[in-house]
């Protein structure tokens, strides 16, 4: 005759314990269930679409039979190399990036720190300077075409009233970029200043004062208290300027309605350039190939400015 032990039912586990564990668990996973959504829609609309390109930048693929590809590992690259419409349009984009950026960004700074000073109507002036931002670039692009127009445009007509002769803005290289810059600059040179704006208003009014005891002049104010001050929104701004360059396609295309950047590519960028190869032409494999261009292209340009900043401010801290 065996005698077995009872066996002990297992206590059960209170409410209370089983809801604290539930409520640290979900304390624990909240955080990332709360940023899933923009990771999500981030590798679906970014990055996949980024692998996807680089992939297709290896291929010979045609618009018209895009399931037929045809291996050419760097080929697309190497044929990019060869084509001089491709160094026109890195050419055109830089001096068109160029053309805009710099005076977009000194007028912008001008113009936020005339706004940072009390006076009448500022507020309806800080919006008003973001109205040509709002504006669609199609209705933008096609007013300046009129006024940039050859025969019947207002900047030849105010021209020639000086005495000076009829410029050919969309035919002539470097009178059709700066129209082109001009829309440009337009368009963001009031998003730039409420940017400034923003950054001089974090800077401490006891600079200002101590300058001013000192018996600074407001333009020395500007250069030795606001400048300094800026110099981080300032990186800030000349990084997004040179993507924004990097990546002009609207204003060039609606100048005058052509994807070839004129008579003689004289305007085209390489936005311009890629939606040529890719649905002018139907390479779809070497317009992949130029989207990568234009990505590395701006990496390279970030990390240049990026290294420049940090260079100034490691040789200003060491002062």
């Amino acid at each position: 005759m065996t005698l077995t032990a009872p066996v002990t039912p297992p206590k059960p586990v209170p409410a209370s314990r089983r809801g604290s564990s539930v409520r640290r668990t979900w304390q624990k996973a909240s955080p990332y269930a709360y940023i899933a959504p923009f990771f999500t829609l981030f590798a679906a609309f970014g990055v996949f679409p980024l692998l996807y390109t680089a992939y297709v930048s290896l291929y010979r693929v045609e618009l018209q039979t895009p399931g037929d590809m045809e291996w050419r590992g760097l080929g697309n690259y190497a044929a990019l190399l060869e084509d001089e419409f491709f160094w026109i349009s890195l050419r055109n984009t830089f001096t068109i990036g160029v053309l805009s950026t710099v005076p977009q960004l000194v007028m912008a700074l001008g113009l936020a720190h005339l706004l940072n000073y009390r006076m009448r109507g500022r507020t309806f002036l800080r919006t008003a300077v973001l109205l040509p931002y709002a504006t669609s670039v199609a209705a933008a692009t096609l007013v300046f075409a009129q006024l940039f127009g050859r025969d019947f445009g207002l900047i030849n007509y105010l021209l020639g009233t000086v005495g000076i002769e009829p410029v050919d803005w969309q035919t002539g290289t470097v009178a059709s970029q700066i129209a082109v810059s001009a829309v440009v600059v337009w368009r963001w040179t009031g998003y730039n200043a409420l940017i400034y704006l923003a950054g001089m208003q974090s800077i401490p009014d006891e600079l200002y004062e101590a300058a001013a005891m000192d018996g600074a002049s407001r333009w020395r104010q500007f250069f030795h208290v606001t400048l300094p001050g800026l110099r981080p929104t300032i990186v800030f701004t000349v990084i997004v300027s040179t993507i924004g360059a990097t990546q002009l396609f609207g204003e060039p295309l609606l100048l005058e309605g052509k994807i070839s950047g004129g008579i003689s590519h004289q305007y085209q960028t390489l936005g311009l350039y890629m939606y040529e190869q890719g649905w002018g032409f139907f390479h779809l494999g070497r317009a992949a190939a130029i989207a990568w261009v234009m990505f590395l292209l701006i990496v390279v340009l970030v990390g240049v400015n990026a290294l420049i900043a940090h260079r100034r401010s490691r040789k200003e801290a060491g002062r």
